[in-house]
């Protein structure tokens, strides 16, 4: 079930206004880190340095995330791709606990695609399986850090994630955003939560059982 997202004046204009402004002076300030991680990536872990994939956005629109590549293309005898624990390389574990693999995504703020503080963009594959509630998450744009980053990251479950998201939606404003960005800062520097309890990223979703719905 699709919704349309109804943003606030300061999501429309303010919230949008302080994503130009910031993502244009961090690309300005940092154009030589990207050169550098491009190279370091294409060294360790080969073409192509950038791993792009559709995510769904604002009001479920889907548009082209784009990060560093962190994984080898490793497959099996069948062609299939290997796990992720296995094609994580160490150099791929360090991108992402300093979260440096998610830098392109700053051009996707300042294209309009992303925003700076927002629900986290999933796999379009998890769009049938959401209840009325979790697809809420959408009614805002997608943020390079949110609620759920900010407290938890990949240690929640996927209901608690969406509980964040959504809550997130319900409550958005300057405070909560700069509060989320400040515990983001934090969370980034001590490389909590990079990993769930049973995957070196996080496990698939398979959908929220409902209440009453019987277990296999």
């Amino acid at each position: 079930m699709k919704k349309m997202g109804k943003e606030s004046f300061y999501a429309k204009y303010i919230k949008r206004l302080i994503d130009i402004v910031c993502s244009g002076v961090f690309l300005l300030v940092f154009w030589w880190l990207y050169l550098i991680i491009a190279f370091l990536v294409r060294v360790k872990l080969g073409s192509p340095v950038l791993f792009k994939q559709l995510r769904p956005g604002l009001n479920e629109e889907t548009f082209n995330m784009v990060k560093f590549r962190t994984m080898t293309d490793e497959r099996d005898a069948d062609g299939n791709l290997l796990p992720d624990e296995v094609r994580l390389t160490r150099f791929g574990k360090w991108l992402r606990s300093t979260s440096l693999d998610e830098l392109p995504e700053i051009a996707l703020i300042l294209c309009g695609d992303l925003t700076l503080i927002g629900p986290r963009p999933l796999l379009t594959e998890y769009l049938p399986l959401y209840n009325e509630f979790q697809h809420r998450r959408h009614e805002v744009k997608p943020g390079l850090t949110g609620y759920a980053q900010a407290y938890g990251r990949n240690s929640l479950t996927w209901e608690e994630k969406f509980e964040k998201d959504v809550y997130y939606v319900d409550h958005v404003s300057f405070w909560l955003d700069l509060k989320i960005l400040i515990k983001t800062v934090r969370v980034v520097l001590k490389r909590e939560g990079i990993s769930s309890e049973t995957s070196a990223t996080m496990e698939v979703f398979n959908g929220t059982k409902e209440e009453g719905e019987a277990h296999e």
